[in-house]
């Protein structure tokens, strides 16, 4: 028997065999191997869009946050802003109160200086009133008590007055 040469008998019952082996596995083992394979290549389908999916939901997140940010900033300084001019709008109101009041202490000062001066004046003319008539009295007593001088006297205010 030579092994380089087949023979007949063997020849066929190799491909008997292989054949029969071939039915065995396309009825019991193909289906379940294409439908692992098919599962499989479905699941990684699913992986991909999943994936596909989770990434722009990322971006799309991202983008929402970065959104956010800007619009958190953006009323950030919108807040510091109200808050700066309100303060400098309190800061002018009090200034202008301040104004306003010391405005009207100036003006009640004066007032009780110029009550106070009329006051002073009033009194000084009453006390200089009072000297000038005690002055006169003592003027026109000693005046009074010689005749030759009251003739003078008289003569000489008549001569001071003045019709008006």
């Amino acid at each position: 028997m030579d092994l380089i040469t087949p023979e007949s008998g063997l020849v066929i019952w190799t491909l008997v065999t292989f054949l029969i082996l071939l039915l065995i596995l396309r009825k019991f083992a193909w289906k379940p191997i294409l439908g692992a394979v098919s599962d499989r290549e479905e699941g990684i389908k699913d992986a991909l869009a999943s994936a596909e999916k989770a990434r722009q939901e990322m971006e799309n997140l991202t983008a929402d946050n970065e959104r956010i940010l800007q619009e958190a900033r953006a009323e950030r300084e919108a807040m510091l802003k109200d808050a700066r001019d309100m303060k400098n709008k309190m800061i002018a109101d009090a200034k202008d109160e301040a104004q306003e009041q010391a405005n009207k202490m100036i003006e009640q000062a004066q007032a009780a200086i110029e009550s106070e001066k009329k006051a002073a004046m009033a009194e000084l003319k009453s006390h200089v009133a009072g000297l000038s008539i005690d002055i006169a009295e003592k003027v026109v007593r000693k005046e009074l008590s010689n005749k030759g001088s009251q003739e003078k006297l008289v003569e000489k205010m008549l001569g001071e007055a003045t019709l008006n």
